[in-house]
């Protein structure tokens, strides 16, 4: 692995990750728009998100600067072998670059977005 140079928000994201991000805002699933609507406009805990944010080779679902968290909203294909190999080479490489990753799946963030939220609440009181 190599550590990235740009501290920046993007960690050094290409103009094609911007471009699937922009694709990806305008194409979200029920479970990213639920809870994009509870992280917008600083609304937890006074923090910004970012949904669809364009960080070295990767788009993360959301994305605080503030507190290098990555939270991540996993669908079905998710469970798949290859996909769990590629999600764990992802989640090495991003916390190699100093960056956090909570997984959540579609179902819990439809079925108990309090849950969730109250997830995010307490990691973030754990590191602040």
């Amino acid at each position: 692995m190599k550590k990235i140079s740009d501290n920046s928000m993007w960690r050094g994201a290409s103009p094609t990750v911007f471009s699937k991000a922009n694709k990806l805002r305008n194409e979200m699933t029920k479970s990213e728009i639920l809870l994009s609507e509870k992280l917008r406009a600083n609304q937890l805990l006074g923090y910004k998100f970012r949904r669809q944010h364009p960080i070295s080779i990767y788009v993360a679902d959301f994305y605080c600067h503030q507190l290098s968290l990555i939270i991540e909203i996993d669908g079905e294909y998710h469970n798949e072998k290859n996909q769990i190999i590629k999600d764990e080479e992802r989640r090495k490489d991003l916390n190699f670059q100093g960056m956090k990753i909570l997984r959540f799946t579609n179902n819990e963030v439809i079925t108990d977005i309090d849950s969730v939220l109250n997830k995010i609440k307490d990691y973030i009181n754990d590191v602040s």
